[in-house]
């Protein structure tokens, strides 16, 4: 063999060696792949909510595009005895949206924009339209909701099942804000639903969680856009609640609120808050601050600082002063209603296979804040819970809804908690949450239902004493229980 087939053969071995050592690594990588996504909360086949907590197989899942379609849809389901769950941005975490074996109706493709009244100062859309949808088709007559939830990625008919509230000061929860709706119920008859029109229906379905029918389109009553100015503030939890009625309920002027909790170990440790406020500035010109932000500007640092938040102790020891900082930093800034009621959210969008961040809400009355926060405090640490963040909204007296949270004047303190989904994870979980609750009861509160429902029955029926009327009314409208999901299945009692 002469030295240029030689070279040859060597150079043959070595590309079948770096060859194999590729096929070896790929197939090591697809087990690796394997085995971490070996788990039913990463199961394409299966279908579930944000929370991934209780994945399960349905019947389909069935794209809703026109009036027609859905009552023929119905009528189908019940011809074959199978349930009907209705589903939006499934952002929920109770398993509120679907059902096992049952048909899911996936609304967001019903999201046109019917009409906008100007003079009315109404809009009427589509159930799967998003918050975003209905500020792109006002924001050009200088008209703006007058309450949704913080982020504008949600459906209108998502937002009014859960009995949404927001950072709006002075309109409540979203009820108030719903003028009425056209709801399909389960005999198949659209029946347009207001305060003075099938009323009954009315504080029945908005906080009905989809079961009393599908809701197919829904007329808001806006308000005017106008030009905020930002103020941040540094205060401690026992001189919150004197702090918010003087300084925020006490100006006329504010329209806007929020505030945070310190979570950092430390001598702040549920003891600072930030608060962020939105006075309205006449003086301003709307048209200077009333371009839509259509994009979420940072999400890639805000999303690896987070990252650092949620998995690192050292990370969380930073990111309280950092978003201090970013408070601060938003002082005096201006800025349109519109995009005021549009915060960030990407940044906070995880989905690691076995784990997963879930948000839990307690209503706490008004004067009862510093001493509840600081047993949560307590209970947090002793349980050595992995709580992340911390929100503190106002939410004003309001019981029009059968299942209502405001029983008083409250705040509203969200709080996201990241935690395993394991079985044995899951139950050290639920048992720590029922002592929250436990806490939240004793101070006259309640807590939010849309999240995983981890209270007792008895529990439920403390923070909700309507519960029985809810349920009875549900018997009265769906007595064969077409619409079916998993808050149901838990809290409503025996069912077909």
């Amino acid at each position: 063999m002469n030295q240029i087939e030689t070279l040859c053969v060597r150079g043959g071995g070595v590309h079948l060696f770096k060859k194999t050592s590729m096929l070896l690594l790929l197939l090591a990588l697809c087990v690796w792949t394997y085995w971490r996504t070996d788990s039913d909360d990463q199961n394409p086949y299966l279908i579930t909510d944000y929370s991934r907590l209780h994945p399960v197989k349905v019947e389909r899942v069935v794209e809703g595009h026109e009036e027609p379609q859905l009552v023929e849809l119905l009528q189908d389901a019940r011809k074959r005895n199978l349930t009907i769950s209705i589903a939006g941005q499934r952002h929920s975490q109770g398993g509120h949206t679907y059902y096992k074996d049952g048909i899911v109706i996936d609304m967001t493709s019903y999201n046109k924009v019917l009409e906008v009244n100007t003079d009315a100062k109404k809009v009427r859309v589509q159930a799967g339209a998003t918050w975003s949808d209905v500020q792109r088709a006002i924001n050009p007559y200088g008209l703006a909701v007058k309450n949704m939830q913080s982020q504008n990625i949600f459906t209108v008919g998502g937002s009014i099942s859960v009995y949404a509230h927001g950072r709006e000061l002075h309109q409540g929860s979203l009820i108030e804000s719903v003028d009425s709706f056209h709801l399909l119920t389960a005999d198949g008859q659209i029946r347009q639903v207001s305060r003075s029109e099938n009323a009954e229906l009315f504080p029945l379905v908005l906080g009905g969680y989809g079961l009393f029918g599908v809701i197919l389109d829904v007329t808001l009553k806006l308000t005017d856009d106008e030009v905020y100015r930002l103020t941040t503030e540094q205060v401690q939890v026992e001189d919150y609640p004197s702090y918010f009625q003087k300084n925020i309920l006490g100006d006329p002027m504010m329209r806007m609120h929020l505030a945070r909790i310190s979570v950092q170990p430390g001598e702040g440790y549920f003891h600072e808050m930030y608060a962020l406020n939105y006075a309205s500035d006449p003086t301003a010109s709307l048209e200077d601050y009333n371009h839509l932000d259509e994009r979420e500007s940072g999400v890639l640092p805000s999303k690896l600082l987070f990252n650092l938040n949620r998995e690192f102790e050292w990370g969380r020891a930073w990111f309280w002063p950092l978003q201090q900082r970013y408070f601060e930093s938003q002082d005096g800034k201006m800025i349109s209603r519109n995009n005021a009621m549009a915060s960030a959210s990407a940044f906070m969008e995880y989905h690691q296979p076995g784990e997963n961040d879930l948000l839990q809400e307690y209503f706490i009355p008004v004067d009862a804040f510093p001493a509840f926060v600081q047993e949560m405090g307590e209970i947090v640490s002793q349980e050595q819970l992995d709580l992340l963040n911390i929100t503190v909204r106002y939410v004003k007296h309001d019981e029009e809804a059968v299942l209502s949270y405001a029983t008083q004047d409250m705040f509203g303190l969200v709080c996201l908690f990241h935690a395993s989904l394991s079985e044995e994870e899951q139950g050290k979980f639920k048992d720590s949450m029922q002592q929250l609750i436990d806490a939240v009861l004793r101070y006259n509160g309640t807590y939010y239902l849309p999240y995983a429902g981890y209270a007792t029955s008895e529990q439920f029926e403390q923070a909700y004493p309507r519960k029985s009327e809810f349920f009875a009314a549900k018997e009265k409208v769906d007595p064969n229980h077409l619409f079916m999901n998993y808050f149901m299945e838990q809290y409503g009692g025996n069912h077909p």
